[in-house]
This record gives structure tokens, sequence and C-alpha cells, in this order.
């Protein structure tokens, strides 16, 4: 045995007395509880590159006990180390799904309570089984060990539970894990799982759901150090109301079946099938189908065979792999792992005759927490809404990841931020970012500063990256502007405050925050490249010294300096207005002065030129001059300047945008908020590259990584970054319910019980129907257009009021609560109003 193997051991066995467990929960009995794995485990040594496996086989954990008398009622509180399932006397216990949950590994765990007082036999006497099943999943797995890790975070899968019994004489009783009374082994049908590589399950072999042949004796597991607390929001579910099924089909040996379950989404297949003892099918799953041969368009296989290159390890991951044990037909859905997927390619070594094959949704996002529709008059424009919503189903899993098919499924910062709003309007989302911004909080570091997506494993990589640390404020930010629930303010305010303290020492400038390392995503997947190259992706503001390393250009510096300097200014005006509304007064005016000092930092900096513009190097850029008008930077004549500027960039570019996610995310509302509207409209409604329509008319069916993904024209783009399900560029539907459909929470009443209203209609929609159950009620805003005639119908929630502002006007009118109407006649481009409105 290798001496980093017998450390692993050593350090597994330290002992019952080191271990720290924290737990809040309704469990009395859960503080006696210890985490338990299998002794003979197997252990990984690490990560030895993107195609490496986690460890093979599921620990499961078995105890036995007998009632002392008749069960009045039982509930029992569990947690896994890896992902887990719990059952009772045979049966699975709980509808969660991937318990529990993407965490920082060393900082905190989710515990799931049950009543299961159902589920046991409550006869005195009678004799009931509890077991636990825990994978790999988030604990000991490529998905928590970047490349930066020489070894998994975790060694060994744990489990911790405590079934709290109240007999009907009044007594009371704790079966908690330990080394006493329970067994356990590395055991089951379940022969190897991973959240990246899959599952591989041999139904030949029984699940020891009452112990049976388990062994060993359980050690006591010290490997977390963390606090254990009551799950409360980013739950994952298997969506069945979504599901999506296919079949009856025969496949053949040798053949190869290709399913289309006809939407993209995070999933995991379920199938009924039959084949002879032994056979062994393969699941291959993949976002698009290939429309070439292999080597042509960035094909990687003939034409019409499941495209997965873009997976990066499809020869190693993503798989599901099924032996049959004969018994007539059988049911399976892998419980381990989950992917993005489309289409399938179902093969096997023998004849299989698969009655229905259903891809279910796994999601974050339950249908009971939906809040939002929006429909229009243009087709493509509702396929859109609907790959926006396809896209936050498919990336709120646990957390707020980019994507969900390929070898990353990160919380990344940038993407969060920028969607957030979007999301608050398709879903109630408070629960979800509650829990997410926890995980902030455990990757904060001591000075302040966010790493690029949270949970993160490790220290060492880029932190307070310009867009993607401010998610730290601006998440907290939107979920209380939208919900008017300031306790998310209140649980990170601590948190905010040394990351806004921490920039402003630097003036959020790069090269003096050594977090970074000199480097930043800058506006990621700007399509502009100038000579100065002073965009991203980052390829484009780097030099290359002669030693090898990389050196960013001087103009690229100074456009970070100047998106830094936005944000700075951006995020002190923001824990303004929180510190307000939560009673911190002195924090208020703290934060007004050094939203202050921003602005004429920027001033000095940026906008110093006799013109007022913003620097030279960065104009004719569509994102400086963004920034410019939404943060204020340029009034009067410059301001005028500035958006001339902006006109006539679009109209350089045949009426088409250059920006990168932080523009973007700003683009059409920062244009209907200086009167372009229509510019915003032409820009949203157009089909041409780039735009949110191109992937539309290319076959999309979510939002997508690039603009151009894939083109019927030209094919599939570069396989190391693109993803066919990344939900950032989706972040236009806020702009959508704001600006067309006129609803949004007015500024100095968060939560909606003071209404903005102010619907900009666009004739080419033809109508808008929109509808939000908003934190104080039903808010609805429904016009159309018949001929010249423009109807508008609204509602107001009650105990609400709304401020109105009908097109063409400047003036506000208070509504009351309750269901209106107004009607108006379209000419020459005005709209001329019933007196009566």
């Amino acid at each position: 045995m290798s001496n980093e193997i017998k450390s692993m051991k050593k350090a597994i066995a330290v002992g019952a007395a080191m271990q720290a467990v924290a737990l809040v929960a309704s469990a009395a009995g859960i503080q006696d509880a210890k985490w338990i794995s299998v002794p003979s485990a197997p252990m990984f040594k690490g990560v030895t590159g993107v195609g490496s496996r986690a460890a093979d086989g599921t620990s499961w954990f078995v105890r036995k006990f007998a009632n002392r008398e008749c069960v009045k009622s039982a509930r029992w509180t569990v947690s896994g180390l890896g992902v887990f399932d719990v059952y009772v006397n045979g049966r699975r216990v709980g509808d969660d799904f991937l318990k529990p949950g993407n965490t920082h590994w060393k900082k905190t765990k989710y515990a799931f309570s049950y009543d299961v007082t159902g589920l046991l036999d409550a006869a005195a006497g009678a004799e009931n089984v509890l077991a636990a099943e825990v994978s790999a999943g988030w604990w000991r797995d490529k998905v928590i060990a970047p490349n930066r890790r020489s070894s998994f975070p975790g060694i060994k899968s744990a489990f911790l539970g405590a079934l709290d019994i109240e007999y009907k004489d009044g007594s009371r009783e704790t079966v908690a894990t330990g080394p006493d009374g329970w067994k356990c082994g590395t055991a089951g049908a379940v022969t190897h799982a991973a959240i990246f590589d899959g599952e591989e399950y041999d139904a030949r072999i029984a699940n020891p759901v009452r112990g049976e042949g388990l062994s060993e004796t359980p050690e006591i597991n010290t490997e977390f150090p963390g606090e254990v607390l009551p799950t409360d929001g980013g739950e994952v579910v298997l969506r069945r109301d979504l599901a999506m099924v296919r079949g009856p089909y025969e496949v053949k040996k040798g053949e190869t079946l290709v399913v289309d379950f006809g939407q993209n989404c995070a999933a995991v297949p379920e199938f009924k099938f039959r084949a002879r003892r032994g056979t062994v099918l393969t699941f291959l799953p993949g976002e698009m189908l290939n429309d070439s041969d292999k080597g042509i368009r960035g094909c990687d296989g003939p034409k019409g065979s499941v495209y997965r290159a873009n997976l990066r390890i499809p020869d190693a991951g993503m798989r599901v792999v099924y032996v049959f044990s004969g018994d007539g037909t059988e049911t399976y859905l892998p419980r381990f792992t989950y992917f993005g997927c489309r289409y399938a390619a179902v093969s096997a070594t023998d004849d299989v005759a698969i009655e229905s094959i259903a891809s279910i949704p796994v999601t974050s996002v339950t249908k009971e927490m939906e809040t939002g529709s929006f429909e229009t008059g243009d087709a493509a424009v509702n396929r859109f809404i609907k790959n926006v919503y396809w896209g936050q189903l498919s990336n709120y899993v646990s957390i707020p990841t980019d994507c969900p098919q390929r070898n990353e499924r990160q919380g990344w910062l940038g993407d969060a931020q920028i969607f957030c709003e979007a999301g608050s309007f398709n879903a109630d989302v408070r629960s979800f970012f509650r829990k997410w911004m926890r995980d902030m909080r455990d990757t904060q570091s001591p000075e302040g500063g966010f790493q690029g997506f949270a949970p993160f494993p490790s220290d060492g990589y880029v932190q307070n990256a310009i867009g993607w640390a401010d998610a730290g404020v601006i998440v907290p930010y939107t979920v209380w502007r939208q919900y008017g629930d300031a306790s998310i303010v209140d649980a990170n305010w601590n948190a905010m405050e040394r990351f806004v303290g921490r920039i402003a020492q630097a003036k959020y400038r790069t090269a003096e925050l050594p977090e970074t390392y000199n480097y930043q995503y800058g506006d990621w997947l700007s399509l502009t490249k100038l000579d100065s190259a002073t965009d991203d992706p980052a390829l484009y503001a780097f030099d290359r010294l002669p030693n090898g390393k990389r050196t960013p250009k001087p103009d690229a510096q100074l456009y970070w300096n100047y998106l830094g300097g936005c944000y700075w200014l951006w995020d002190s005006q923001m824990m303004a207005q929180m510190a307000e509304a939560t009673g911190r007064g002195a924090d208020a005016d703290k934060y007004r002065r050094m939203a202050d000092e921003a602005r004429a930092y920027m001033r000095r900096e940026f906008f110093s030129s006799p013109d007022g513009m913003v620097s030279q190097v960065l104009r004719g850029m569509q994102t400086p001059a963004l920034f410019a008008l939404k943060m204020g930077f340029v009034e009067g004549d410059a301001r005028e300047r500035t958006i001339a500027d902006l006109k006539a960039s679009f109209a350089k570019c045949g009426g088409r945008f250059h920006t990168g996610f932080l523009g973007t995310s700003i683009l059409l509302d920062t244009l209907s908020e200086n009167g372009m509207h229509d510019i915003a409209c032409d820009l949203m409604l157009g089909h041409d590259f780039p735009g949110w329509l191109y992937s539309v008319d290319q076959g999309a069916t979510t939002v997508w990584e690039r603009w151009n993904s894939y083109t019927k024209e030209k094919g599939f783009g570069p396989v190391d970054m693109n993803s066919f399900n990344h939900y950032a560029y989706g972040s236009v539907l806020a702009w959508m319910y704001r600006h067309l459909a006129g609803i949004s929470s007015e500024s100095s009443s968060p939560g909606f019980r003071r209404i903005a209203m102010a619907p900009k209609p666009d004739l080419r929609l033809g109508h808008v129907k929109a509808e939000y159950r908003s934190a104080a009620g039903l808010v609805k805003s429904s016009w159309r257009y018949d001929g010249d005639k423009w109807t508008w119908e609204f509602t107001v929630p009650e105990g609400s009021v709304a401020d109105v502002t009908l097109p063409g006007e400047t003036v506000s009118r208070e509504y009351a609560s309750g269901s209106h109407r107004v009607n108006a006649v379209l000419r020459d481009g005005v709209f001329w109003y019933n007196t009566n409105h």
C-alpha cells in the first residue's frame, strides 16, 4: 500500500473526538450522529487528466432495529458526502434528486428531514430497516476538482443520519449513524457513477436495501469539518410534468437508435425495456446532430449521428451503461448524474425492446415556483422566450450553472448576475439565491474577494473579475428589489461590505488587485476586434513576452479599469440603497460618499477631454458607450454625441451589435431608457448574426453560449467552448417585461407594492400578453393592435397601486388595484387616446 493511501486511511480514522458537525434541524438526536464511511471503499489518488474517473461503486449503509413500543411518529434527518438516496424498508424516501446538492466541499452540507411514519412497521417489536446509498457526486468527483487540483477534495463517500421516533407511550428513541448497529459495503447495482462520468448499472446485482450481503462495520469519517444545515433552497427535483416520452423502439444488435426528445435540457433518461440477461445497452446523450460526415463542418461522426465533441470528454464521460437482468420488463432511471441533451444514441450488444424512453428534466425550479408568462404575436420571439425558460430550468440545478452538458457545470458569477432579474420573472428564486449566496460567502477570500464561480473548491484562481465578482452585490440587490424581502441583504451585508471595501481600495483597477493575477474576462465574447484589442476573448487582450508569459496590452488594461470603475460606482449605489432600506443610515451615507468618489474618479480618468466624451481609445466601442449612458457619465451635448455615436456604430455594423456578456446585459435597457427604444426593438427582432433570433432560425431550443454556436451555413463552432444551453443572453427577458409589457417595480417601492407600468409597444409584434405573479400579487399587461387601433388591458393586484405612463406620454397617472383598459388610435406614429383614460 502506498504512503499516500496510508495517509488517506489515517486521516479518515482520526477519531470521533475530532469530528466537527454543527446541525440546526428539527431532529433532536442528530447531534449524536456520526459521519460513517466504508473501510474498504476504493480510493483514488487524484485527478490524472480530463478523462480520469471518480472511484467505482457506491457506498451502502444499513441499520436494522426493532421498535421498543408502538410507533406514533418518526422523522429521519439525513445528509451525505456525495450524492445519496435513502430507503425505509426497501422504499425510497422523498422526491428530491441529487441530494445534498452542490456546496463548498469543506464548509457546508445540507440535511434533508422526512416524515417516515407511514413507511415504518409501527407495531411494537416489529423490525424496520434503514438504508442509504452514497455516490461520488460533488464530493470525490471531477466536477469539484478543476485542473488546478491534483486530487479530489473528498476521499470517501460518507453518510450521516438520525431517525427520531416517538412511541405511543410518550417515550422517544433515536437511531443515529455510528459504528454500532450499522453494516456497510461498496455494493449494489451502481458499479460507477459521477456527475460528469454518468452512470453504469448492472441490474443482475441486487441493491442491498435490507442489508443483503453487507458485512463490514462502518468507520467514523472525519473528513468534513464544516456545518450541516437544514436544506433551505436550491433542492433539485425531477420535473415529471415536463417529461418528453418517446417509443416504442426495437434496437437490434449492431444498430444505433437516435432519439430526438424535441427539447434540449438538463435531464436524465427513464427506460422501460426488455432484453436477454447480460445484454449491455449504452446511452450517449448530445445536444445536436451531425449534419455532415465526420471532419466536415466540425462534425464528429456520420450525418444524422449524435454530435458530442462539444462535451469535451465525449469518450470518457456523459453516458449511461446498463446491463440487463433479463427479468421481463425493467425500469431504470440513473439517480447519481444528469446530462444536458436533446438527442441520444442508443446501442446494445443484443436485441432490446424499448417500451418507452423519457427525458425527465432535472432542475431546482419546481412547477410551484413558476411565476411568469410572456407571449407575443411573433412566433420566433415566442420560441426564444421558451428557450430562455428552458435555459433557466437547465442551469438552475442546485446552483446557477453556466451549462448542463459538458465537463464544467459551475456556478459562474457573471452568468448568474446577468440573468438574475430575468430569472426572477420566470420563477420565485428567493430561496434558490438564498442558498447560493451562502455558497458565495463560503467562497469569499479573507480579503473580501469573490472567485469566478461559487462554490469553488480551492484558492489560487482569478478573484474579483469585473462583472463576475459583483454578483456578490447585484444578486442580493436584485432579489431585494424584485420581492421586497430584505433578509437576503441582511444575511450578506458583511460579505458585501468586505467585497466593496476591497475593490474601493484599488478603485477596481486590475493591476492593483493581486488576486486578479492581472487577468480579466472583460466584455466576455465581445465581437469587437479593434487593433488595440481591448476586448475579450482573452487572447485578444494580451501580448506574449519573450519568456512566454502573457501581459495585458495597455489598451486592454485601460478598458478593464474603465469597466471596473463603472461597476465600483454601480456597487456603491446599490449598497447605499440597500443600507437605507435596512436601517443602516450611517452605511447609506458612507456608500453615497463612495459613489461620489467613484463618479469623480471616472470623470477624471475617462471623461476629462474637452468634449466630455469617453477616452479616445474607447470611442467607437458599443459597451463603453452603453456604460457611459447607463451610469450617467455623459450629460448635455456629450450625452447626445454618445447617443449619435452609438447609432452610427449600429448603422456601420448593418444594424447589429458587437457587445459581449457585460455589454449585452445592459444593451436594450440602456437604449430604451435613452430615447432609442426603436433601435432596441430592431435589435431584439433582428434575425441576423449576432442576435437573439439568429439561433432560433438555426433550430435552437435553448439559448446558446455563442450567437453562432452552430449555423446552417457553416456548421459547428469551436469545441473547446461551445455550449448549446447557456442562459446568460436570455437576460433580455427582463427588458421584455419592463419595456414591452411595461411591468416593473417602482424604484422607490421594492416588491411591486407600487408598480411602474409603461409599455412601449412595437407594431411588428402584433400583441403582447404578460403575466407576473409578483410578491404583491398577480400583475397583468396585455396589449394588441387591430389595424390602427391599440388596446391595452392591465391588472394591478389588490393592495398595490400603479404609476402608469402611456406610450408617447411623459407624465404618469396613478391607477388603483383592479383591472383597467385603455384604447388608442395610432396615426402617423402618434397615439391618440380616449379622453377618459
